[in-house]
């Protein structure tokens, strides 16, 4: 402690070091520290998965074919968002009012610092070429496309995920669509987005989602005349054995199981 009483590591109240309590607030660009309060607590359930890995019928290998835990996703995200969060949002609902498609974007998901905005498949076209044009977004480049397989998601079990950049104001979103295994049809997005060329060709390879209008949708990673869609959680466990000098491991489903 200092002669005066005051520690010497906290400036002096009112001191040269002291902040002004009337200083203007200093806008951050990084939305993970100013998101709704308790936003990640917004969850939507749609079962249960059983095991480390939700295998069926093959044997779970892990050792945890007892564990039951709740399938939970990130539900709707209320206003304000936080950060140029809200920009981008109000920006993309005031165009989709000028054309009466304010419907096109089913729910908002704010999860772990990041922005989703959920759109109706017949919709996409036309909200990612408002996403790349538009002075306020100009989400220039689509970096990649990504497959989810939700069985228990009745209704939506396929989803594909576009991953946008805005090199412009230096932000990043993403669009997701839905359909249902009955229908895995959602619209290409090539024509607007060249780079999503090759992504959508592995989606379609490992999950059976068509995207309608592409230039050349054929398999990319396996073999033309192979079976299904490998990366669906429908798939079988089955694979083909490793071979080894002097030994082989047998596919998954033909290894020991644990009950």
């Amino acid at each position: 402690m200092s002669p005066t009483g005051q520690d010497k590591g906290r400036p002096n109240e009112g001191g040269a070091d002291a902040v002004p309590t009337d200083a203007p607030h200093t806008h951050t660009q990084d939305p993970s520290h100013d998101l709704v309060a308790g936003d990640q607590q917004i969850q939507r359930a749609v079962g249960n998965r059983r095991g480390m890995f939700g295998a069926k019928g093959t044997g779970d290998t892990s050792g945890y074919g007892g564990l039951v835990t709740p399938i939970v996703y990130p539900g709707g995200a209320q206003r304000p968002y936080g950060g140029w969060f809200d920009e981008v949002a109000d920006a993309l609902a005031e165009r989709l009012r000028a054309t009466d498609l304010e419907s096109a974007v089913e729910s908002v998901v704010i999860h772990r610092g990041e922005i989703t905005f959920h759109v109706r498949r017949e919709d996409l076209p036309f909200v990612a070429q408002m996403l790349r044009d538009d002075a306020a977004l100009r989400f220039e480049f689509c970096s990649g496309v990504s497959g989810v397989h939700y069985p228990e998601d009745a209704g939506r079990e396929l989803h594909a995920v576009y991953h946008l950049l805005s090199m412009t104001h230096n932000r990043r979103i993403r669009l997701e669509v839905t359909c249902p295994d009955a229908d895995p049809h959602i619209p290409s997005l090539v024509s607007i987005y060249p780079t999503a060329d090759w992504h959508e060709r592995e989606t379609w390879d490992m999950f059976g989602i068509q995207f309608d209008g592409h230039p050349a949708l054929t398999r990319i990673l396996m073999p033309d005349d192979w079976p299904g869609h490998p990366q669906r959680k429908d798939y079988p466990l089955g694979g083909i054995p490793v071979e080894y000098k002097g030994g082989s491991i047998p596919p998954p489903d033909q290894r020991r199981s644990y009950s």
